[in-house]
Protein backbone atom coordinates (compact mmCIF):
# COMPACT_ATOMS: atom_id res chain seq x y z
CA UNK A 1 0.00 0.00 0.00
CA UNK A 2 1.19 3.52 -1.24
CA UNK A 3 1.50 6.01 1.54
CA UNK A 4 -0.28 9.05 1.73
CA UNK A 5 0.22 11.42 -0.65
CA UNK A 6 0.49 15.04 0.63
CA UNK A 7 -0.21 17.93 -2.60
CA UNK A 8 1.20 21.62 -1.70
CA UNK A 9 0.02 24.14 -3.02
CA UNK A 10 2.38 27.19 -3.47
CA UNK A 11 1.39 29.53 -5.99
CA UNK A 12 1.66 32.67 -4.19
CA UNK A 13 4.70 31.86 -3.04
CA UNK A 14 6.82 30.94 -6.33
CA UNK A 15 4.34 32.75 -8.68
CA UNK A 16 5.01 36.22 -6.37
CA UNK A 17 8.72 36.45 -8.33
CA UNK A 18 6.65 38.01 -11.33
CA UNK A 19 4.81 40.54 -8.99
CA UNK A 20 6.71 41.36 -6.17
CA UNK A 21 4.60 39.38 -4.20
CA UNK A 22 2.06 41.94 -4.19
CA UNK A 23 -1.32 39.88 -5.13
CA UNK A 24 -5.12 41.85 -4.82
CA UNK A 25 -7.29 40.84 -2.12
CA UNK A 26 -9.65 39.46 -4.37
CA UNK A 27 -7.52 37.20 -5.97
CA UNK A 28 -6.53 35.59 -2.58
CA UNK A 29 -9.76 35.51 -1.76
CA UNK A 30 -10.52 33.27 -4.40
CA UNK A 31 -7.43 31.36 -4.58
CA UNK A 32 -8.24 30.48 -0.77
CA UNK A 33 -11.61 29.18 -1.45
CA UNK A 34 -10.53 27.22 -4.51
CA UNK A 35 -7.82 25.34 -2.05
CA UNK A 36 -10.47 24.59 0.35
CA UNK A 37 -12.68 22.96 -2.61
CA UNK A 38 -9.40 21.17 -3.58
CA UNK A 39 -8.91 19.36 -0.30
CA UNK A 40 -5.34 21.12 -0.67
CA UNK A 41 -3.01 19.82 1.62
CA UNK A 42 -1.29 22.79 2.54
CA UNK A 43 -1.12 26.24 0.97
CA UNK A 44 2.42 27.66 1.14
CA UNK A 45 1.08 31.40 1.00
CA UNK A 46 4.54 33.11 0.85
CA UNK A 47 8.17 34.04 2.25
CA UNK A 48 8.36 35.23 5.38
CA UNK A 49 11.54 37.50 4.99
CA UNK A 50 13.71 39.99 7.53
CA UNK A 51 14.72 41.62 4.60
CA UNK A 52 13.01 44.62 3.63
CA UNK A 53 14.93 46.81 0.70
CA UNK A 54 12.72 47.75 -2.17
CA UNK A 55 9.24 47.54 -2.43
CA UNK A 56 7.76 44.00 -2.01
CA UNK A 57 4.31 42.78 -1.28
CA UNK A 58 2.64 41.74 1.75
CA UNK A 59 3.33 37.93 0.91
CA UNK A 60 6.94 38.50 0.60
CA UNK A 61 6.67 38.55 4.44
CA UNK A 62 3.75 36.28 5.43
CA UNK A 63 3.49 38.14 8.17
CA UNK A 64 0.64 36.91 11.07
CA UNK A 65 -0.87 40.58 11.40
CA UNK A 66 -0.63 40.29 7.67
CA UNK A 67 -2.44 36.82 7.24
CA UNK A 68 -5.01 37.41 9.82
CA UNK A 69 -6.61 39.82 7.41
CA UNK A 70 -7.83 37.53 5.17
CA UNK A 71 -10.59 35.07 5.48
CA UNK A 72 -9.06 31.72 5.61
CA UNK A 73 -11.19 29.35 4.99
CA UNK A 74 -12.19 27.11 8.13
CA UNK A 75 -11.08 23.57 5.55
CA UNK A 76 -7.22 25.02 5.42
CA UNK A 77 -6.83 25.84 9.11
CA UNK A 78 -3.55 24.21 10.05
CA UNK A 79 -2.84 23.96 6.39
CA UNK A 80 -1.24 27.35 5.62
CA UNK A 81 2.54 27.24 5.18
CA UNK A 82 5.54 30.21 4.63
CA UNK A 83 8.96 29.77 3.14
CA UNK A 84 12.11 31.11 4.71
CA UNK A 85 15.59 31.52 2.75
CA UNK A 86 18.26 29.53 4.59
CA UNK A 87 20.97 32.23 3.63
CA UNK A 88 18.82 34.17 6.39
CA UNK A 89 19.46 31.79 9.40
CA UNK A 90 22.21 29.84 8.05
CA UNK A 91 24.47 31.77 10.76
CA UNK A 92 24.51 29.85 13.57
CA UNK A 93 25.41 32.19 16.34
CA UNK A 94 22.14 34.66 15.46
CA UNK A 95 20.09 31.72 14.10
CA UNK A 96 18.14 31.71 17.27
CA UNK A 97 17.91 35.28 17.18
CA UNK A 98 16.37 35.85 13.42
CA UNK A 99 14.13 32.83 14.13
CA UNK A 100 12.48 34.07 17.10
CA UNK A 101 11.94 37.63 14.95
CA UNK A 102 10.02 35.59 12.42
CA UNK A 103 8.23 33.47 14.56
CA UNK A 104 6.24 33.35 17.38
CA UNK A 105 4.85 29.70 18.65
CA UNK A 106 2.48 28.20 16.57
CA UNK A 107 -0.46 28.85 18.90
CA UNK A 108 -0.80 32.29 18.25
CA UNK A 109 0.12 31.64 14.74
CA UNK A 110 -1.87 31.02 11.86
CA UNK A 111 1.32 29.26 10.07
CA UNK A 112 1.79 25.64 10.46
CA UNK A 113 4.17 25.03 8.40
CA UNK A 114 7.41 26.07 7.77
CA UNK A 115 10.23 25.48 4.99
CA UNK A 116 13.67 26.57 4.58
CA UNK A 117 15.13 26.74 1.44
CA UNK A 118 19.05 26.23 0.79
CA UNK A 119 21.66 25.18 -0.96
CA UNK A 120 24.11 22.91 -0.15
CA UNK A 121 26.54 25.21 1.05
CA UNK A 122 23.60 26.08 3.48
CA UNK A 123 22.29 22.98 4.27
CA UNK A 124 23.91 21.75 6.90
CA UNK A 125 24.34 24.89 9.30
CA UNK A 126 20.36 26.01 8.47
CA UNK A 127 19.43 22.32 10.09
CA UNK A 128 19.39 23.19 14.02
CA UNK A 129 16.55 25.30 13.14
CA UNK A 130 14.28 22.45 12.98
CA UNK A 131 14.94 21.77 16.36
CA UNK A 132 13.96 25.98 17.48
CA UNK A 133 10.85 25.84 15.31
CA UNK A 134 9.85 21.59 16.30
CA UNK A 135 9.45 23.29 19.52
CA UNK A 136 7.10 26.01 19.22
CA UNK A 137 5.06 23.69 17.46
CA UNK A 138 5.19 24.15 13.58
CA UNK A 139 5.56 21.35 11.18
CA UNK A 140 9.48 21.63 9.31
CA UNK A 141 10.35 21.10 5.85
CA UNK A 142 13.50 21.31 4.24
CA UNK A 143 14.22 22.48 0.20
CA UNK A 144 17.24 20.89 -0.77
CA UNK A 145 18.22 23.41 -4.37
CA UNK A 146 20.13 22.94 -7.12
CA UNK A 147 21.66 19.02 -6.30
CA UNK A 148 21.33 18.04 -10.26
CA UNK A 149 24.64 18.00 -10.50
CA UNK A 150 26.13 16.35 -7.01
CA UNK A 151 27.24 13.27 -6.54
CA UNK A 152 25.53 10.35 -5.12
CA UNK A 153 27.70 10.02 -2.07
CA UNK A 154 27.49 13.76 -1.31
CA UNK A 155 23.33 13.44 -1.54
CA UNK A 156 24.22 10.74 0.69
CA UNK A 157 25.92 12.51 3.40
CA UNK A 158 23.74 15.34 3.18
CA UNK A 159 20.64 13.34 3.83
CA UNK A 160 22.35 11.48 6.41
CA UNK A 161 22.86 15.21 8.55
CA UNK A 162 19.16 15.22 8.34
CA UNK A 163 18.50 12.63 9.85
CA UNK A 164 19.84 13.93 12.81
CA UNK A 165 17.29 16.70 12.95
CA UNK A 166 13.58 16.48 13.88
CA UNK A 167 12.52 17.62 9.90
CA UNK A 168 9.35 16.64 9.08
CA UNK A 169 10.19 16.49 4.93
CA UNK A 170 13.12 16.74 3.31
CA UNK A 171 12.35 18.24 -0.13
CA UNK A 172 14.63 18.14 -3.40
CA UNK A 173 14.31 21.02 -5.86
CA UNK A 174 14.89 20.83 -9.11
CA UNK A 175 16.00 24.49 -9.40
CA UNK A 176 17.00 24.38 -13.24
CA UNK A 177 14.43 22.45 -14.56
CA UNK A 178 16.61 20.19 -15.68
CA UNK A 179 16.12 16.65 -14.40
CA UNK A 180 14.89 13.79 -15.81
CA UNK A 181 13.22 9.85 -14.58
CA UNK A 182 16.63 8.84 -14.27
CA UNK A 183 18.01 11.92 -12.53
CA UNK A 184 15.04 11.54 -10.14
CA UNK A 185 15.22 7.71 -9.31
CA UNK A 186 18.87 8.76 -8.84
CA UNK A 187 18.42 11.51 -6.79
CA UNK A 188 15.20 9.46 -4.64
CA UNK A 189 17.80 6.43 -4.17
CA UNK A 190 20.91 8.75 -2.63
CA UNK A 191 18.77 10.58 -0.34
CA UNK A 192 17.01 7.49 0.97
CA UNK A 193 20.57 5.87 1.77
CA UNK A 194 20.76 8.83 4.60
CA UNK A 195 16.99 10.18 5.11
CA UNK A 196 14.42 8.38 6.72
CA UNK A 197 11.81 10.75 6.79
CA UNK A 198 9.62 12.09 4.06
CA UNK A 199 10.68 13.08 0.93
CA UNK A 200 8.98 15.80 -1.32
CA UNK A 201 9.57 17.18 -4.67
CA UNK A 202 9.84 20.76 -6.17
CA UNK A 203 9.61 20.21 -10.13
CA UNK A 204 10.37 23.06 -12.72
CA UNK A 205 9.13 22.72 -16.19
CA UNK A 206 11.85 24.07 -17.80
CA UNK A 207 11.88 20.89 -20.54
CA UNK A 208 7.89 19.79 -20.14
CA UNK A 209 9.12 17.50 -17.56
CA UNK A 210 7.62 19.24 -14.35
CA UNK A 211 4.57 16.82 -14.10
CA UNK A 212 6.55 13.41 -15.70
CA UNK A 213 8.99 14.11 -12.97
CA UNK A 214 6.67 14.86 -10.32
CA UNK A 215 4.19 11.55 -10.90
CA UNK A 216 7.13 8.82 -11.42
CA UNK A 217 8.57 10.22 -8.06
CA UNK A 218 5.08 8.65 -6.66
CA UNK A 219 6.55 5.21 -7.69
CA UNK A 220 9.85 5.59 -6.12
CA UNK A 221 8.46 6.52 -2.48
CA UNK A 222 8.68 10.70 -2.78
CA UNK A 223 5.02 11.73 -0.91
CA UNK A 224 5.19 15.43 -0.70
CA UNK A 225 4.34 17.00 -4.60
CA UNK A 226 4.47 20.78 -4.94
CA UNK A 227 2.28 22.85 -7.54
CA UNK A 228 1.06 26.21 -8.43
CA UNK A 229 -1.76 26.83 -10.61
CA UNK A 230 -1.13 27.24 -14.38
CA UNK A 231 2.24 26.56 -13.39
CA UNK A 232 3.11 30.58 -12.35
CA UNK A 233 6.77 30.58 -10.68
CA UNK A 234 10.32 31.81 -11.77
CA UNK A 235 11.21 31.13 -14.93
CA UNK A 236 9.05 28.81 -16.96
CA UNK A 237 7.29 27.78 -13.69
CA UNK A 238 6.27 24.20 -12.23
CA UNK A 239 3.77 21.19 -11.99
CA UNK A 240 0.34 22.92 -12.74
CA UNK A 241 -1.90 22.11 -9.59
CA UNK A 242 -5.32 21.70 -11.98
CA UNK A 243 -3.35 18.39 -13.78
CA UNK A 244 -1.88 17.46 -10.44
CA UNK A 245 -5.18 17.18 -9.01
CA UNK A 246 -6.81 15.85 -11.57
CA UNK A 247 -3.15 12.92 -11.65
CA UNK A 248 -3.96 12.27 -8.20
CA UNK A 249 -7.03 11.70 -7.52
CA UNK A 250 -7.67 8.98 -5.27
CA UNK A 251 -4.32 8.71 -4.17
CA UNK A 252 -5.23 11.40 -1.85
CA UNK A 253 -7.03 11.63 1.00
CA UNK A 254 -10.72 12.99 1.07
CA UNK A 255 -13.00 14.44 -2.40
CA UNK A 256 -11.91 18.05 -4.01
CA UNK A 257 -14.00 19.38 -5.73
CA UNK A 258 -11.93 21.80 -9.28
CA UNK A 259 -15.11 23.84 -10.62
CA UNK A 260 -13.90 26.55 -8.13
CA UNK A 261 -9.81 26.12 -9.36
CA UNK A 262 -10.69 26.51 -12.97
CA UNK A 263 -12.93 29.79 -12.49
CA UNK A 264 -9.92 31.66 -10.48
CA UNK A 265 -7.48 30.03 -13.56
CA UNK A 266 -9.86 31.97 -15.99
CA UNK A 267 -11.42 35.09 -14.42
CA UNK A 268 -6.95 35.77 -12.43
CA UNK A 269 -4.42 33.18 -13.70
CA UNK A 270 -4.63 33.47 -17.18
CA UNK A 271 -5.00 37.37 -17.63
CA UNK A 272 -1.41 37.13 -15.42
CA UNK A 273 -0.11 34.63 -17.17
CA UNK A 274 -0.58 36.41 -20.66
CA UNK A 275 1.29 39.67 -19.21
CA UNK A 276 4.23 37.96 -17.83
CA UNK A 277 4.10 34.60 -19.93
CA UNK A 278 5.81 31.89 -17.58
CA UNK A 279 5.44 28.60 -19.43
CA UNK A 280 8.15 25.67 -21.41
CA UNK A 281 9.17 27.51 -24.87
CA UNK A 282 12.37 26.10 -26.33
CA UNK A 283 14.79 28.68 -24.89
CA UNK A 284 13.49 27.14 -21.38
CA UNK A 285 14.06 23.51 -23.03
CA UNK A 286 17.72 24.51 -23.66
CA UNK A 287 18.31 26.31 -20.56
CA UNK A 288 17.12 23.06 -19.21
CA UNK A 289 19.06 21.07 -20.86
CA UNK A 290 22.63 22.68 -20.58
CA UNK A 291 21.96 23.64 -16.41
CA UNK A 292 21.40 27.54 -17.14
CA UNK A 293 20.04 29.24 -14.62
CA UNK A 294 16.11 30.22 -15.98
CA UNK A 295 15.95 33.81 -14.79
CA UNK A 296 18.61 34.42 -18.06
CA UNK A 297 15.70 33.45 -20.36
CA UNK A 298 13.23 35.32 -18.16
CA UNK A 299 15.21 38.27 -18.19
CA UNK A 300 15.86 38.57 -21.74
CA UNK A 301 11.97 37.23 -22.77
CA UNK A 302 10.82 40.26 -20.88
CA UNK A 303 13.34 42.62 -22.54
CA UNK A 304 11.78 43.96 -25.92
CA UNK A 305 15.19 44.31 -27.31
CA UNK A 306 16.09 40.53 -27.32
CA UNK A 307 15.08 38.96 -30.74
CA UNK A 308 14.94 35.35 -30.87
CA UNK A 309 18.04 35.44 -32.88
CA UNK A 310 20.07 37.25 -29.81
CA UNK A 311 18.57 35.36 -27.19
CA UNK A 312 19.91 31.65 -29.11
CA UNK A 313 23.26 33.69 -29.39
CA UNK A 314 23.50 34.71 -25.81
CA UNK A 315 22.12 31.32 -24.69
CA UNK A 316 25.46 29.47 -26.77
CA UNK A 317 27.64 31.97 -24.50
CA UNK A 318 26.09 30.71 -21.24
CA UNK A 319 26.20 26.58 -22.38
CA UNK A 320 29.88 27.57 -23.46
CA UNK A 321 31.17 30.25 -20.25
CA UNK A 322 28.66 28.53 -17.55
CA UNK A 323 25.42 30.30 -16.63
CA UNK A 324 24.15 28.02 -13.78
CA UNK A 325 24.30 31.14 -11.08
CA UNK A 326 22.53 34.10 -12.70
CA UNK A 327 24.35 37.52 -13.13
CA UNK A 328 23.80 40.34 -14.63
CA UNK A 329 27.07 40.70 -15.04
CA UNK A 330 27.14 37.45 -17.15
CA UNK A 331 24.14 38.66 -19.02
CA UNK A 332 26.52 42.02 -20.20
CA UNK A 333 29.37 40.13 -21.18
CA UNK A 334 27.33 38.03 -23.65
CA UNK A 335 26.36 40.88 -24.65
CA UNK A 336 29.22 42.26 -25.47
CA UNK A 337 30.03 42.65 -29.03
CA UNK A 338 32.75 44.99 -29.15
CA UNK A 339 35.95 44.75 -31.08
CA UNK A 340 39.24 43.58 -28.89
CA UNK A 341 40.78 46.55 -29.64
CA UNK A 342 40.05 49.77 -27.75
CA UNK A 343 39.69 52.51 -29.70
CA UNK A 344 37.68 56.01 -29.37
CA UNK A 345 38.54 59.66 -31.23
CA UNK A 346 36.61 62.18 -29.12
CA UNK A 347 37.85 63.60 -25.76
CA UNK A 348 35.22 64.17 -23.70
CA UNK A 349 37.59 67.15 -21.70
CA UNK A 350 37.04 69.00 -24.54
CA UNK A 351 33.66 69.88 -23.62
CA UNK A 352 32.94 69.15 -19.57
CA UNK A 353 36.15 70.61 -18.21
CA UNK A 354 35.39 72.18 -14.98
CA UNK A 355 31.83 71.69 -15.22
CA UNK A 356 29.02 69.54 -13.45
CA UNK A 357 27.67 66.48 -15.39
CA UNK A 358 23.99 65.67 -14.76
CA UNK A 359 22.96 62.49 -16.39
CA UNK A 360 19.37 61.51 -16.65
CA UNK A 361 18.14 58.25 -15.94
CA UNK A 362 15.06 55.87 -17.20
CA UNK A 363 13.64 55.97 -13.31
CA UNK A 364 10.15 57.46 -12.84
CA UNK A 365 11.47 59.93 -10.83
CA UNK A 366 12.51 61.85 -14.06
CA UNK A 367 8.90 62.11 -14.59
CA UNK A 368 8.00 63.21 -11.58
CA UNK A 369 10.08 65.68 -11.12
CA UNK A 370 10.27 66.50 -14.45
CA UNK A 371 9.57 70.60 -13.81
CA UNK A 372 12.22 70.91 -11.13
CA UNK A 373 14.72 69.14 -13.09
CA UNK A 374 14.42 71.63 -16.16
CA UNK A 375 14.27 73.95 -13.70
CA UNK A 376 18.00 72.75 -11.88
CA UNK A 377 18.95 72.48 -15.46
CA UNK A 378 18.36 76.42 -16.76
CA UNK A 379 19.89 77.56 -13.04
CA UNK A 380 22.95 75.56 -13.12
CA UNK A 381 23.42 74.82 -16.76
CA UNK A 382 25.68 71.42 -16.76
CA UNK A 383 26.19 68.93 -19.17
CA UNK A 384 23.42 66.58 -19.46
CA UNK A 385 23.61 63.24 -20.54
CA UNK A 386 20.15 60.97 -21.00
CA UNK A 387 20.28 57.67 -21.22
CA UNK A 388 19.32 55.65 -24.64
CA UNK A 389 16.25 56.95 -25.22
CA UNK A 390 14.91 58.62 -22.77
CA UNK A 391 12.67 61.93 -23.11
CA UNK A 392 10.88 63.14 -20.37
CA UNK A 393 13.13 66.18 -20.24
CA UNK A 394 12.67 68.93 -23.01
CA UNK A 395 14.75 68.24 -25.81
CA UNK A 396 16.59 71.63 -26.09
CA UNK A 397 17.88 71.45 -21.95
CA UNK A 398 19.97 67.89 -23.00
CA UNK A 399 23.42 67.93 -24.76
CA UNK A 400 23.70 64.41 -25.96
CA UNK A 401 22.87 60.87 -25.49
CA UNK A 402 24.54 57.97 -24.39
CA UNK A 403 24.08 54.65 -25.68
CA UNK A 404 26.98 51.76 -25.63
CA UNK A 405 25.11 48.58 -25.99
CA UNK A 406 25.38 47.41 -30.21
CA UNK A 407 21.82 45.39 -29.70
CA UNK A 408 20.49 48.45 -28.08
CA UNK A 409 21.54 50.66 -30.64
CA UNK A 410 20.15 48.30 -33.56
CA UNK A 411 16.94 48.13 -31.35
CA UNK A 412 16.22 52.00 -31.14
CA UNK A 413 18.58 53.02 -34.15
CA UNK A 414 15.59 54.68 -35.62
CA UNK A 415 14.21 56.56 -32.47
CA UNK A 416 17.97 58.28 -32.48
CA UNK A 417 17.25 59.61 -35.67
CA UNK A 418 13.79 61.48 -34.61
CA UNK A 419 16.22 62.67 -31.48
CA UNK A 420 18.57 65.70 -32.33
CA UNK A 421 21.22 65.10 -29.72
CA UNK A 422 24.58 63.95 -31.00
CA UNK A 423 25.41 59.71 -29.34
CA UNK A 424 28.35 59.42 -27.19
CA UNK A 425 28.78 55.94 -28.25
CA UNK A 426 32.22 53.58 -28.62
CA UNK A 427 31.14 53.44 -32.36
CA UNK A 428 34.35 52.85 -34.14
CA UNK A 429 34.47 49.54 -31.74
CA UNK A 430 30.96 48.22 -33.08
CA UNK A 431 30.03 45.61 -35.65
CA UNK A 432 29.90 47.10 -39.42
CA UNK A 433 25.93 46.52 -39.48
CA UNK A 434 25.83 49.12 -36.67
CA UNK A 435 28.08 51.49 -37.73
CA UNK A 436 26.22 51.40 -40.89
CA UNK A 437 22.90 51.94 -39.55
CA UNK A 438 24.08 55.14 -37.55
CA UNK A 439 26.00 56.70 -40.99
CA UNK A 440 24.10 59.72 -41.15
CA UNK A 441 23.54 60.81 -37.51
CA UNK A 442 26.11 63.12 -35.32
CA UNK A 443 28.05 60.30 -32.88
CA UNK A 444 30.89 61.27 -30.53
CA UNK A 445 33.30 58.35 -30.39
CA UNK A 446 34.08 57.38 -26.80
CA UNK A 447 35.63 53.86 -26.61
CA UNK A 448 35.26 51.11 -24.07
CA UNK A 449 36.66 47.71 -22.73
CA UNK A 450 35.11 45.32 -19.67
CA UNK A 451 37.38 44.63 -17.23
CA UNK A 452 35.65 43.30 -14.03
CA UNK A 453 35.89 45.56 -10.94
CA UNK A 454 37.81 47.93 -12.72
CA UNK A 455 36.80 51.80 -13.30
CA UNK A 456 39.46 54.24 -15.31
CA UNK A 457 38.62 56.47 -17.55
CA UNK A 458 41.38 57.65 -20.39
CA UNK A 459 41.12 60.81 -22.70
CA UNK A 460 38.78 59.07 -25.00
CA UNK A 461 38.19 55.53 -23.98
CA UNK A 462 37.44 53.94 -20.67
CA UNK A 463 37.61 50.57 -18.87
CA UNK A 464 34.69 49.72 -16.49
CA UNK A 465 33.50 46.41 -14.74
CA UNK A 466 29.98 46.25 -16.85
CA UNK A 467 28.26 47.37 -20.26
CA UNK A 468 25.57 49.01 -18.61
CA UNK A 469 25.11 52.45 -19.64
CA UNK A 470 25.44 54.14 -16.63
CA UNK A 471 29.00 53.01 -15.94
CA UNK A 472 29.54 54.08 -19.63
CA UNK A 473 28.18 57.88 -18.76
CA UNK A 474 29.79 57.88 -15.40
CA UNK A 475 33.25 57.41 -17.53
CA UNK A 476 32.54 59.65 -19.44
CA UNK A 477 32.03 62.86 -16.77
CA UNK A 478 35.68 61.29 -14.99
CA UNK A 479 37.56 61.40 -18.48
CA UNK A 480 36.18 65.12 -18.81
CA UNK A 481 37.14 66.63 -15.85
CA UNK A 482 33.61 67.02 -14.77
CA UNK A 483 33.50 68.97 -11.24
CA UNK A 484 30.75 67.33 -10.19
CA UNK A 485 28.42 64.08 -11.02
CA UNK A 486 24.38 64.46 -10.55
CA UNK A 487 21.81 61.66 -10.89
CA UNK A 488 18.05 62.17 -11.73
CA UNK A 489 15.69 59.26 -12.80
CA UNK A 490 18.58 56.13 -10.98
CA UNK A 491 15.29 55.00 -8.51
CA UNK A 492 16.62 51.29 -8.36
CA UNK A 493 14.40 47.66 -8.66
CA UNK A 494 13.05 45.96 -6.11
CA UNK A 495 15.40 44.52 -3.46
CA UNK A 496 14.94 40.77 -5.14
CA UNK A 497 15.70 41.73 -8.40
CA UNK A 498 19.03 40.70 -9.45
CA UNK A 499 19.23 44.52 -10.91
CA UNK A 500 19.78 46.10 -7.65
CA UNK A 501 22.86 44.04 -6.60
CA UNK A 502 24.37 44.82 -9.94
CA UNK A 503 24.02 48.77 -9.88
CA UNK A 504 25.24 49.07 -6.15
CA UNK A 505 28.17 47.01 -7.11
CA UNK A 506 28.86 49.46 -10.20
CA UNK A 507 28.26 52.35 -7.89
CA UNK A 508 30.53 50.68 -5.26
CA UNK A 509 33.44 49.90 -7.43
CA UNK A 510 32.94 53.40 -9.23
CA UNK A 511 33.32 55.70 -6.01
CA UNK A 512 35.89 53.49 -4.57
CA UNK A 513 38.38 54.10 -7.73
CA UNK A 514 40.70 56.66 -8.03
CA UNK A 515 39.59 58.47 -11.20
CA UNK A 516 35.62 58.90 -9.61
CA UNK A 517 34.15 61.86 -9.25
CA UNK A 518 31.60 63.25 -6.13
CA UNK A 519 28.21 61.77 -7.03
CA UNK A 520 25.10 62.60 -5.91
CA UNK A 521 21.77 61.76 -6.58
CA UNK A 522 19.15 64.52 -6.26
CA UNK A 523 16.03 62.06 -6.65
CA UNK A 524 14.73 59.45 -4.34
CA UNK A 525 16.67 56.46 -4.89
CA UNK A 526 17.75 52.80 -4.05
CA UNK A 527 20.92 52.76 -4.57
CA UNK A 528 23.12 53.07 -1.80
CA UNK A 529 24.95 56.40 -2.90
CA UNK A 530 24.78 59.40 -1.52
CA UNK A 531 21.70 61.57 -1.83
CA UNK A 532 20.09 65.16 -1.60
CA UNK A 533 16.95 66.63 -2.58
CA UNK A 534 16.37 68.82 -5.75
CA UNK A 535 14.18 70.78 -3.74
CA UNK A 536 17.19 71.89 -1.38
CA UNK A 537 19.12 72.73 -4.75
CA UNK A 538 16.72 75.18 -6.74
CA UNK A 539 17.02 78.66 -5.02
Amino acid sequence: MKEKIYHLDCTLRDGGYYNNWDFPTGLVTDYLEAMDALNIDFVEIGFRSLKNKGFKGGFAYSKDNFLSTFDIPKGLKNKIGVMINGAEISNFSSQDQALGALFCDKSNSPVSLVRIACHVHEFIDCLPASIWLKKRGYLVGFNLMQIADRSYEELVDLATEANKYPLDVLYFADSMGSLNSNKVLEIVSALKEGWRGALGIHAHDNMGLAMQNTLESIDVGVTWLDSTVTGMGRGPGNTQTEYLVLATEGERDGTSNSTKLLDIIHKHFDPIKKKYGWGINPFYYLAGKHGIHPIYIQVMMQDSRYNAENIMLLIDYLIANGGKKFSLDTLNEARHFYSDAVSGSWSPRETINNREVLIIGAGHGTKQYKKQIETYIEMYRPYVIALNTQKDIRADLLDSRAVCHPIRLLADCKEYFKLPQPLIAPISMLPKNVKRELSNKEVLDFGLTIKPNQFKAHQNYCEISTSLVIAYALAIASSGNAKEVTLVGFDGFGADDARSNEMDSLFSVYMSSEDAIPLTSITPTLYDIPVQSIFGRIK
